[in-house]
């Protein structure tokens, strides 16, 4: 999937993977070693994470139904565990230091599939 920011009308990412079963959700990124600078990965339903087990840093976004921004983490470091977010439907988990000047509480995401041609 693709990740638009309607709000600031600019791209947050390219590749975003989807977790929405129990096994995906819970182990999450944990497998990798890394993140791309356009990749992430959308956990929902979901409202907390943890970093257990994690190798690295990311960046939690944490929206609600509408796809609204309600809170961002920043360089969320392993081994923390994220507050419980009111409201928060799922999260949005990308490379360190991608949501900064990107995203902030309030704005509004489009998460559009890629097509075959890869757009």
């Amino acid at each position: 999937m693709i990740v638009f920011n309607k709000t600031k009308d600019l791209p947050v990412s390219a590749r975003v993977g989807r977790a929405d079963t129990f096994n995906t959700r819970l182990f999450g990124l944990i497998p990798r070693r890394g993140l791309g600078e356009e990749e992430g990965l959308w956990l929902e339903p979901c409202a907390m994470i943890h970093m257990c087990f994690m190798r690295f840093a990311i960046d939690a976004v944490f929206l609600d139904r509408e796809l609204r921004v309600l809170r961002v983490i920043e360089n969320f470091r392993p081994w923390r565990f994220s507050p419980w977010v009111c409201g928060a439907r799922g999260v949005l988990e990308l490379s360190a230091g991608r949501a900064a000047g990107r995203l902030a509480p309030g704005d509004l995401l489009e998460f559009r599939e890629k097509t075959a041609g890869g757009n």
